[in-house]
């Protein structure tokens, strides 16, 4: 190594340090793989308790026992959650025949204008239910096998419904319990990080179902002052969709703009696209620093590469636990970047360690 030039030991030393971090991020991976029904729930309990930690700490606060508190908001998350899935599912069973019948009559017109492409989305809007059916059969004879994706999935459910009382109830000791676990003297940037990796996180969750809520309302009342068929379901995907940045909102709106083109003509179409992107406007430059003022800003090429990996690693769930674990990778980074490579705490990023909420776990 003596007889190479100073930059390429450097250079070598640097490809040894991204081999060992890429080889340990591939084998924890396969661990979480390998290791879901675990895994996923502990995500997810992770993600409700940071959505829900508000609302416990008032409880606390208002002299409520921990354990009651706990269990009042797990009991509320099940009410508003169940209650939001039912109309959401409620909405799109509804308007389902309306918006699949409106996107074959949307790709028949597309496909007179351009050919091969329309045909291919006339064809997804008509095998649609097929495949759903198909889904749904697959899930039943799964049950019916042993191996059941519904039961497994509902026990992750309950699991992390579980998890979330027990991190509310205990999240008091998790600073303790961190400290103590640190190497000798790295106790005090332990506690540091971790609040700031779980305040990005809470202030992700809180400040996207905010957003979420405001973009889904605006998108549905002026579907339905379009007249818009299926306006009410259309609304829902936006609202969950909203959950998968950037491209939940494409295809939400663009949806709602093929089902406005099938049923209402030309010119509704293009007031429903005039609907969509200002509402998008509103999100990207009101909303969004209203609202997420408070968490890490990522760079939408960072937040499309972090769904793109979700995507890969874990589909659909990975794509909806990759943005807010990226916001918490960013956090994570900021707040050493500002403890030893002399940031300026005032900088761009979460607030400064004393003013995150302490992590909840």
């Amino acid at each position: 190594m003596q007889l190479l030039p100073d930059p390429v030991r450097r250079f070598a030393a640097w490809c040894v340090v991204f081999l060992l971090v890429a080889g340990v991020g591939w084998v924890g991976v396969r661990l979480c793989g390998v290791l879901r029904t675990a895994v996923v729930p502990v995500l997810l309990a992770l993600l409700g308790t940071a959505l829900l930690g508000p609302l416990h700490r008032r409880l606390v606060r208002a002299g409520v026992h921990r354990s009651l508190a706990a269990g009042i908001t797990c009991v509320a998350v099940v009410a508003v959650v169940g209650g939001a899935a039912y109309i959401v599912v409620a909405a799109l069973i509804d308007s389902g025949d309306q918006i699949i019948s409106s996107l074959k009559r949307a790709a028949t017109s597309v496909s007179q204008l351009f050919g091969a492409a329309g045909t291919s989305l006339d064809d997804l809007a008509s095998h649609s239910r097929q495949w759903l059916e198909k889904f749904g059969g697959t899930a039943a004879s799964n049950v019916i096998s042993g191996v059941s994706v519904v039961a497994e999935t509902i026990a992750m459910a309950v699991l992390a419904l579980l998890l979330v009382f027990f991190f509310l109830r205990d999240s008091h000791r998790v600073a303790d319990a961190l400290r103590s676990l640190a190497p000798r003297g790295t106790a005090d940037t332990v506690e540091a990080v971790a609040r700031r990796a779980f305040g990005s996180i809470e202030g992700f969750m809180r400040g996207t179902t905010v957003i979420a809520l405001i973009d889904a309302f605006l998108i549905t009342v002026g579907l339905l002052i379009l007249r818009v068929p299926g306006a009410l379901g259309l609304g829902a995907l936006v609202f969950v969709g909203a959950y998968i940045p950037y491209l939940g909102a494409f295809i939400s709106g663009a949806l709602a703009i093929l089902v406005a083109l099938a049923d209402r003509g030309f010119v509704i179409a293009l007031w429903a696209l005039g609907v969509v992107v200002a509402v998008q406007l509103l999100d990207g430059h009101v909303l969004q620093p209203m609202v997420q003022s408070r968490t890490v800003r990522m760079h939408p090429a960072a937040v499309l590469l972090a769904l793109t990996a979700g995507a890969s690693v874990a589909g659909i769930l990975g794509m909806l636990l990759a943005v807010p674990l990226t916001a918490a990778a960013f956090g994570v980074a900021h707040e050493l970047r500002t403890r030893y490579g002399g940031a300026e705490p005032g900088e761009a990023g979460p607030e400064a360690p004393g003013q995150v909420p302490p992590p909840r776990p």
